[in-house]
């Protein structure tokens, strides 16, 4: 796993450190990184799904490095990740919920805003639905959930900051944020 760290470590700072478009540039890194590693792998399960939270997670601490927006970062490695999940056929919903939770825990590594991770791998999510045409809805619960869990192992107030900042989102679906973080339907 190092080497590939350092190889996306390498080539997000290259990229990311002369692009205009962060989000789009992360999206390409993450997707062909994840794609490669997943191929070679073979078996696309439990292991190799844990490869894609810590691609995320490394890939917004590259994005630190070099002064990028972290929480634009986060939306393109989510979707990058998904992307590539799609590509090699592995479950959308289990590299979702990896992508979303190394975004958060990546964010707070590096110091940023939980709450803004959180909405940015939904974010992320999003992009990635209308981009392989799946179902947007699925994917942001699967988001929402990832977000949750990695905000939740970070702490008390960072779960709450994360609730409160996906509930707080005018660009999020709000029917499903409020299913899964209230219990409501409607």
């Amino acid at each position: 796993m190092a080497s590939i760290i350092d190889a996306l470590k390498n080539e997000l700072t290259a990229i990311v450190a002369g692009a205009g478009d962060i989000v789009a540039s992360t999206r390409d890194v993450a997707k062909n990184t994840l794609v490669d590693t997943l191929k070679a792998g073979g078996d696309v399960g439990a292991a190799s799904l844990d490869v894609v939270s810590g691609v995320v997670s490394e890939g917004v601490g590259a994005a630190s490095q070099v002064g990028a927006s972290v929480t634009k970062a986060s939306v393109g490695l989510v979707s990058g990740a998904i992307s590539a999940a799609n590509v090699v056929g592995a479950d959308l919903g289990m590299t979702t919920q990896n992508a979303a939770h190394g975004a958060v825990k990546g964010v707070s590594s590096v110091g940023g805003d939980v709450g803004e991770a959180a909405v940015s791998a939904v974010e992320g999510a999003l992009d990635a639905a209308r981009e392989i045409g799946t179902d947007s809805g699925s994917l942001a619960r699967d988001a929402v959930m990832g977000s949750l869990r990695a905000a939740d192992e970070i702490g008390s107030e960072a779960g709450s900051v994360a609730r409160k900042a996906l509930l707080n989102a005018a660009a999020l679906p709000h029917d499903v944020i409020d299913a899964l973080l209230t219990g409501k339907t409607e």
